[in-house]
């Protein structure tokens, strides 16, 4: 009997310490669990500002886009007011070299039936 004993003995002594090493394997991994919490949370929170941050920008990029558009139609309206005055300059200007041709034919007309 006294091997059925030590065997016994070596036995729970040998599950003991087992238990051991498992308590300290779960203390361990419920303290990793609460550290990957943690993480996650500040991950959860980075995210967040991250798309704040982007909606912010893509706001100021619409807005630039929407000041750009109304540049574009105001330098168009500016060229075709130009367009418009220069067309009426080169009218005026060529109204003005016919009168001027007209002049001259009159003149060489009448300088020669002297």
């Amino acid at each position: 009997m006294p091997d059925s004993a030590d065997n016994l003995e070596t036995r729970v002594a040998t599950l003991e310490d087992e238990m051991a090493q498992l308590r300290a394997q779960v203390a361990l991994t419920s303290s990793e669990a609460a550290a990957a919490r943690v993480l996650a949370a500040g991950a959860d929170r980075d995210v967040s500002e991250v798309r704040a941050e982007l909606r912010a920008h893509t706001q100021a990029l619409n807005a630039l886009r929407e000041t750009q558009l109304a540049h574009v139609r105001e330098m168009r309206d500016g060229f075709a007011a130009q367009g418009q005055e220069m067309r009426e300059g080169f009218a005026k200007q060529a109204a003005g070299m016919t009168q001027i041709a007209a002049l001259l034919t009159t003149i060489a007309g009448s300088e020669g039936l002297s």
